[in-house]
């Protein structure tokens, strides 16, 4: 690769780049090697998944609306906080500090009263489901690597960063800057106040658009963190793609990169759902991210319901100032970038009804799928459901309470035998001003049937925590 050159030191790879500005955001990339870009989620029509019991939430990553109808954008997402009440990020750590012990370090970095990772996905670190070629994800992963590199011979393919990255590499980068919502500890997962677990691969963005000339065009993908909403869509750990190809502006103007872009993500949709491309199939969205400008969100007409029309990814121009982070001079170079929520796009295509199934190591899922599931169009049989247990919780909340901080709780304790928990009730007392909410928690093993009893147990612990680390009052 012109412009580029490789070497060896302590374990890591070290890149030196054609300019010094390139050359120091490489370096910074290093220091937390583990910076992408946020990939769009799916938002599925109802018609598509009602048969396997998905929701039809599965909005794209960061367009988060309020309570319990809280959405998923990705790459490109605006990261909009998941609640409708903003709490200061001071008084939020006080209560992710109270339920998180923090170790001393995690994958070699040092941690301080801003941990806030629980063992549930700590416990899942390094499982490298992408790599894994027999499973779906990593079906997925190498059916986009095998189509862009029939397209894009020179694209250069990511896979293996470190999932801990740098704020700047994550936010700042991204034009997200401090105070913003999504930079909430009730959002994030911070290893210490500068450090978090990656919540998009956009937080390697700039590292590798450094490298141009030399990287032109590229694939990063990876699992990425968000505190979210438990149900059969939402997981706090998933997988993202996201995609950037950078041109010479003296050679190619800014509308044929934008035709560019439309022509390659047309191609990708047709490739991934075998369908042709033209107006009665697909339909592009202008919208609003803060790291392109413009931007646009793709659909495809996948079915004949009230909302027969599937999100399937975001994207748009790189905004200058992201090129200007990246060392790269936005008067000489422009170019496109795109993200796509890797979970949502298998969950259609293989029909998987669960979004835990990913992480299931029952033999009955992983024995359907092999490298060629994808080129089989292989359709997931589901197992025999077991009986659900559910219990509620009615509680007073204090103006603290943010629900993403109970729905981790209820994770740590039950994991993913907690199939769903749903907002049932909200009303504030007019007497006194104090809000109700009343929650309703479903737990269900994927491999066999709950007792009572063992779930009672945990419920009680959930419901003593609730009570002494987010100041509630029980009802």
């Amino acid at each position: 690769m012109s412009g580029v050159a490789f070497a060896s030191l302590g374990g890591h790879r070290v890149i030196k780049a054609a300019s010094p500005r390139a050359q120091q955001v490489v370096l910074q990339s290093q220091q937390h090697p583990a910076a992408g870009f946020r990939a769009s989620t799916l938002r599925s029509p109802a018609m598509l998944l009602a048969a396997s019991g998905v929701a039809a939430t599965m909005g794209s990553l960061g367009r988060r609306a309020a309570g319990s109808s809280c959405r998923r954008q990705g790459m490109l997402g605006r990261l909009v906080s998941s609640n409708m009440r903003w709490v200061p990020v001071q008084r939020r750590l006080l209560s992710r500090a109270a339920m998180t012990t923090a170790p001393e370090e995690l994958l070699g970095v040092k941690t301080d009263s801003h941990y806030n990772v629980p063992v549930s996905v700590t416990s899942k670190l390094g499982s490298d489901l992408l790599l894994k070629e027999k499973h779906p994800l990593g079906v997925l992963w190498k059916t986009l690597k095998d189509h862009f590199a029939s397209i894009d011979p020179d694209c250069h393919f990511y896979d293996n960063e470190a999932p801990i990255v740098g704020t700047v590499e994550n936010f700042d980068n991204l034009r997200l800057p401090p105070g913003h919502p999504g930079r909430s500890p009730s959002d994030t997962y911070y290893v210490n106040a500068e450090t978090v677990l990656r919540t998009h691969t956009s937080a390697h963005q700039c590292a590798h658009m450094a490298l141009y000339p030399g990287v032109k065009s590229f694939l990063c993908a990876g699992d990425v963190y968000r505190r979210d909403e438990i149900d059969a869509s939402h997981y706090p750990i998933f997988h993202q793609c996201e995609g950037v190809r950078l041109f010479d502006k003296d050679k190619v103007s800014a509308e044929e990169v934008q035709a560019d872009l439309k022509k390659t993500l047309e191609g990708v949709a047709a490739h991934l759902f075998n369908i042709s491309i033209g107006e009665k199939t697909m339909r592009w969205r202008d919208d609003y991210f803060p790291f392109t400008e413009p931007s646009f969100e793709l659909d495809i007409y996948y079915g004949d319901g009230s909302d027969p029309w599937l999100e399937v990814l975001g994207c748009g121009i790189v905004h200058p100032e992201v090129l200007q982070n990246a060392g790269l001079d936005p008067e000489k170079v422009h170019g496109w970038a795109f993200g796509i929520g890797l979970e949502r796009i298998a969950m259609v295509l293989f029909g998987i009804p669960d979004i835990r199934l990913f992480w299931s190591e029952d033999p009955r899922f992983h024995e359907q799928f092999d490298e060629k599931a994808f080129e089989n169009k292989v359709e997931f049989k589901p197992f025999s459901k077991y009986p659900p247990v559910t219990k509620d919780i009615s509680m007073w909340i204090p103006e603290t309470f943010v629900d993403n901080d109970l729905f981790e709780m209820i994770r740590d304790e039950g994991g993913d035998q907690v199939e769903k928990v749903d907002l049932m009730d909200e009303f504030t007392n007019k007497k006194t001003g104090k809000t109700s909410k009343l929650f309703r928690v479903t737990w269900r093993d994927m491999s066999r049937t709950l007792t009572n009893e063992e779930v009672n147990a945990k419920h009680e612990i959930v419901l003593q925590r609730v009570v002494k680390e987010l100041a509630v009052e029980l009802r």
